[in-house]
Formats: structure tokens, C-alpha cells, sequence
């Protein structure tokens, strides 16, 4: 046990070094590849293991780590080593063995419909995503996502283009609205609602549901129940004759084209006992005012700011070239990432001195376990990294490592980290001295 312990101390210390490495000299990392010399050989060496943008830098990675490791001579795949150059790699921190935390939504199966698309990524795809499922879906001009209802909460953000919702709520309320890039929706559980892509190239975007086991083909669809229903039923419910259903699909429509939507006011129903929602089931995430941190911005939507969401709440973050989104851990969900632009590299901290890092780039999944330590880095020193952390939870938590440490007497601190290095310990405590709570670092 005391083993373990020191494993896991000596982990956190270590990353958390990396972290404050503005408060202790070390090489330019970057110079050092400017300069030729390549990482990924028997000669390279680098005791503090500093990120490699091996797309950016045009390098291809081979398992050498400080003179140990060899050449690869089997089969390969350049470009997925390239995508993930700490798994041929890994920092000289990791140890242990975790389960993947990683999907790209390249690797999951594309269902191809009239107009549109769909892929998934839920716990078939990814074991570890167990709280979550996510759709990815594009929808072109006119293009409809059938009326529908699931089992599980819907939440969606707009990756591209703009977008029409419809829902009704449990009190028979009506909802009509039209949605573009950074904006969000939520359907509970149950809820009514269709989807179609509007003018002029349609929509992409990403839904999530809060269930991990979810699967699209599980969805309620309104033609698929109409063709099992004898058409006497129909004509029953309806009040109207049976003959009148002889020309509805045989089988679900799912996504198909349809015709072009006028504006919401000239669409909206206008019979007599129609009525609209109380409920907003929309919310315009990045038209919120950031919070502005030293290395990027964040954004955070909840049931605090979008009431109806109470089973899903997210992060969008901005992280500039060269930062990190700090250290830290979320008490009540577990992470579920998406990679909207930018390459990444992410270390997540098991305990009993267990960690792993993984690589991400767009269109990828990342999971974090929940109260499982972990970090976000650019690995670009040019280009933005822009990530949403959704979660099956009413509000978003976290804790700051670097928080929790300025605000836990320095005695305490020092005597942990750096109780045989005075000096060390002086510089750290100095740099921690105010505590503050910088979701992304520069």
C-alpha cells in the first residue's frame, strides 16, 4: 500500500511540475525541435517528457523514450501513429494499466440516408463511455429528422449550419425555433421533437444522450408506428376513414428530404386549442459572455443558465496555442470530451499510481472517469484546441489542483512536494500563493 501511495504522489508531483514549469527554468522544447533535433530517436533525451506536435512538426513517432526503446520493424500505420504519438510513446510518467479512454467518430459505422448522415459513438463503440452516448448527424437544406421521441434526454450542440426544432411539452405546449453554430437544444426524456436542416448547406451536429448503452435505432419514429397500427385504428384515432391512410410509408423514414420550411411565423400551427410552450428548450452557448482566463476562454451551460437541461450539462473551452486547461477533477460525472478543432494531449490519473495519456484530435471522444485527476494541453504552439466536457449532471463541477493547494496551508503544501528542498519549496509556494482557480493556463 505505501508503494502505491508513493506511485500515485509521485505522479501527481510530476505533473503538477509540468504545469508550473513557468516557475522553474527548462529547455525550450520547441527550439529544440526547431532546431533539428529529432525526438523520436536512440540519441534524443527530455527528463521533463514535454508535449510533441508530431502533425504539426511533420514527425513520425517511433517508441524511442531517453536511449531505451527500438525501431518498429512489423506492419505499421503512420498516419494513426501520428494521430497518437503518446501511445508509441508514453510519457515516462505513465504507469499501470487503464481501460481506452479514446474513440474517433471516423471509426464508428455512418449510416447513409436521403440528405443526411448518421454515426454514433456509445459503449459498444467506447466501453469506458457510460453515463453518455453521442450522434453525430448532418442534415442538408430541407432535409428532415423525422418526428421521433427517445427514451433518454436529448442535449445537441450545432457544430455547422443553422437548424429547425420542433417540440411539444407535457402540457401540450408547442415549440418552434431555428438554431446555428454554438447553439444548443434539450428534449427530456419523452419529448416530442423533429429536426431539419436549413438554407443554405443545412446543419451538422452533435447530440448527446444520457445513457451510454443508447442507440439511434432505438428511436421512437412517428412513420414506424404509424405502419403497425391497423389502419382502422388509425381512422378511429383520427376521426376520419381508414381509406385515407392507404398512401402513408410502409416503414420508417428516419431522415429524408423534404421541402423547403418558410419562416417560423408563416409555419406555426394555428388551430383552436393550440398553444405555445412555457418551456424553452433552446440556449445560445456561445453567445455567452466567457470567462476569460490566461491561456483561452470558457464557456459554461447548466441547469444554473438553461433550466430545462437537468440531466446534461458542458464546458465549451477555447484553449490558445500552447496552453492547457489546468489540472483538475469533476465530483459528480464522468468527462465526456468532444474535439471540435485543434490536437490534444490529455493524462488521466487513476490513482494507485496508475496513468495514462492519450492523444486527440477533431472529430475524436475522450472519457474521464469521474474524480479521475486529469489535464488538457494544446499540442500546437500556433493553431487553437476548441473542446466541449459534457457530463450526465445537473451543474458542472470541478475542483482546481492548482486551487486546492494555495488554499491548504503552505506548510502542509511544502512538506508534501518538496520537504527535502527548501529552495524548490520557496518558488512553488510563491507561485501558488494566490490561489487562483485559471480553468486554462497559458
Amino acid at each position: 500500500m505505501a508503494l502505491l501511495i508513493s506511485n500515485s504522489l509521485t505522479i501527481l508531483v510530476v505533473a503538477l511540475y509540468t504545469q508550473l514549469c513557468l516557475a522553474f527554468p527548462v529547455d525550450d522544447h520547441q527550439s529544440i525541435l526547431r532546431g533539428g533535433n529529432n525526438p523520436y530517436t536512440r540519441k534524443h533525451r527530455d527528463k521533463y517528457d514535454h508535449i510533441v506536435d508530431s502533425i504539426g512538426d511533420d514527425l513520425q513517432p517511433l517508441p524511442w523514450r531517453n536511449g531505451k526503446g527500438a525501431t518498429v520493424m512489423g506492419p505499421r500505420n503512420p498516419l494513426r501513429e501520428k494521430q497518437n504519438p503518446d501511445m508509441i510513446r508514453p510519457p515516462s510518467t505513465d504507469h499501470g494499466d487503464l481501460k481506452n479512454m479514446r474513440w474517433s467518430f471516423a471509426d464508428s459505422h455512418v449510416r447513409i440516408e436521403e440528405g443526411g448522415w448518421t454515426r454514433q459513438t456509445t459503449i459498444k463503440e467506447l466501453p469506458t463511455s457510460v453515463e453518455l452516448a453521442g450522434v453525430n448527424m448532418r442534415l442538408d437544406e430541407g432535409v428532415i429528422r423525422e418526428l421521433h421521441w427517445h427514451k433518454e434526454a436529448e442535449w445537441a450542440y450545432v457544430l455547422e449550419g443553422s437548424v429547425r426544432v420542433t417540440a411539444l411539452d407535457t402540457e401540450g405546449g408547442s415549440f418552434v425555433d431555428d438554431l446555428e453554430k454554438g447553439d444548443l437544444w434539450y428534449f427530456p426524456s419523452g419529448h416530442p421533437h423533429s429536426l431539419q436542416g436549413l438554407s443554405p448547406n443545412g446543419t451538422e451536429f452533435l447530440l448527446i444522450f444520457d445513457d451510454g448503452h443508447f442507440s439511434e435505432e432505438s428511436t421512437f419514429l412517428l412513420t414506424d408506428w404509424l405502419s403497425h397500427v391497423p389502419k382502422s385504428t388509425l381512422a378511429h384515432n383520427f376521426r376520419t376513414r381508414a381509406e385515407l391512410f392507404k398512401s402513408i410509408p410502409s416503414s420508417e423514414k428516419y431522415i429524408f428530404a423534404g421541402s423547403i420550411p418558410g419562416s417560423i411565423h408563416d409555419e406555426l400551427p394555428t388551430g383552436r386549442n393550440v398553444k405555445k410552450s412555457k418551456l424553452n428548450f433552446t440556449h445560445h452557448m456561445l453567445a455567452q459572455t466567457p470567462e476569460i482566463s490566461s491561456g483561452g476562454k470558457v464557456r459554461i451551460t447548466d441547469s444554473t443558465n438553461f433550466p430545462i437541461s437537468k440531466t446534461v450539462a458542458a464546458g465549451h473551452l477555447d484553449i490558445g496555442p500552447g496552453a492547457m486547461r489546468e489540472m483538475h477533477w469533476h465530483p459528480n460525472a464522468d468527462e465526456w470530451s468532444f474535439f471540435i478543432r485543434g490536437r490534444a494531449r490529455v493524462t488521466v490519473f487513476a490513482a494507485e499510481g496508475n496513468a495514462r495519456t492519450f492523444d486527440y484530435t477533431a472529430g475524436d471522444v475522450g472519457i474521464v472517469p469521474r474524480n479521475m485527476g486529469h489535464f488538457i494541453e494544446n499540442l500546437s504552439e500556433d493553431e487553437p484546441l476548441e473542446v466541449l466536457e459534457i457530463f450526465r449532471a445537473d451543474q458542472f463541477q470541478d475542483f482546481s489542483l492548482f486551487q486546492w493547494l494555495g488554499e491548504t496551508p503552505q506548510r502542509l503544501v511544502a512538506e508534501h512536494i518538496f520537504q527535502d528542498d527548501k529552495k524548490a519549496a520557496d518558488k512553488f509556494l510563491e507561485q501558488i500563493h494566490d490561489a487562483d482557480k485559471d480553468a486554462i493556463r497559458q
